[in-house]
């Protein structure tokens, strides 16, 4: 299978690149590398050509006229669309920015796809940043607008987009940036020894979900049939405090009386329903729990940090 990843270098989309590659496919990697990082495409730049495995990178913007050349010449059975300005790459939310990259770099997509005859697209939309249909950030309303044209194409061109709305993602490769990356922020702080504060009287659970696993969603949503379309929650099992962040890497660790306090106990995790939907669709649901996530997580940043490291966030987790 040839498969087209934009944002290829970025958190999620270098993992997909890595897994793709891993199974033996051809990639085409698209990235601007405004925010994607080259470092996340080592593995794949060296590696990736090995044994018939094939990997190109292209620097290229989605919103670029040259996008349609890109698609055109790659020839992909399935486009990735993970290319965005989230909604943590700023320090304050810029709707002007979030339509140019979310909505008009997202409908150039598409155009080059209907040109290039590609039908089957997934889609990364947002599931944390809105609740049911409404947007709560111009963030997520960028992106439910990215579903919208997608619907729009299925009816006028016959696309088989499949959007996945993910949850908070964590994982190897993640920047420490938002409420998204609270573990990844907390882990970096007591990895490398910084001190850092759990707010203990902020109780909001959020819902946390491993990369490997929304890396999983991807592949199989490529690999559903053809008529299978429509948005699909990608989340995780479990709701979690930053408390329970805090004990779970504290206890990866082996460290539990860290520089970091929260004056609270460990408390059971309440479970969260799957999406039944997804789970029969795509046969698809987290199989990564938070201890092991968090292990590999850490176990990443021990090889990626130095101490005195510093992260772009004061800890106030659960904010």
């Amino acid at each position: 299978m040839r498969a087209l990843v934009t944002g290829a270098a970025g958190f999620i989309g270098s993992n997909l690149v890595d897994r793709l590659l891993a199974d033996g496919h051809q990639v085409i990697g698209v990235d601007n590398f405004w925010t994607g990082d080259p470092s996340n495409l080592e593995w794949a730049l060296e590696q990736g050509n090995s044994s018939g495995r094939r990997f190109t990178l292209v620097k290229a913007d989605i919103q670029a006229p040259e996008l349609t050349d890109i698609v055109a010449g790659a020839c992909p059975h399935v486009v990735y669309h993970l290319a965005a300005r989230t909604e943590h790459d700023a320090v304050a939310p810029d709707p002007l920015l979030d339509a140019r990259n979310n909505v008009l770099g997202t409908i150039n997509v598409l155009e080059a796809c209907r040109e290039a005859g590609v039908r089957r697209i997934v889609y990364a939309t947002s599931g944390d940043s809105r609740y049911g249909d409404d947007p709560v950030s111009s963030h997520a309303a960028a992106k439910l607008s990215g579903e919208l044209y997608l619907r729009a194409y299925t009816e006028m061109y016959g696309f088989a987009p499949i959007c996945l709305a993910l949850s908070n993602v964590y994982g190897p490769r993640q920047r420490p940036h938002g409420v998204a990356a609270l573990i990844t922020i907390l882990a970096s702080a007591m990895v490398t020894g910084r001190p850092y504060v759990v707010n203990r009287d902020h109780a909001d659970a959020h819902d946390f979900v491993y990369v490997g696993d929304v890396v999983d969603a991807f592949v199989r949503a490529a690999h559903a049939p053809i008529d299978t379309v429509g948005t699909y929650d990608i989340s995780g099992s479990t709701q979690i405090t930053a408390t329970d962040i805090h004990h779970a890497i504290a206890t990866v660790l082996d460290d539990a009386a860290s520089t970091g306090a929260t004056g609270e106990e460990n408390r059971e995790l309440s479970e969260k329903k799957i999406d039944v939907n997804t789970e029969y669709t795509l046969g698809w649901k987290p199989r990564v729990g938070l201890a092991r996530g968090i292990r590999h997580t850490v176990d990443w940043l021990c090889t990626t940090l130095e101490p005195g490291y510093a992260t772009t966030d004061v800890i106030a987790a659960g904010a």
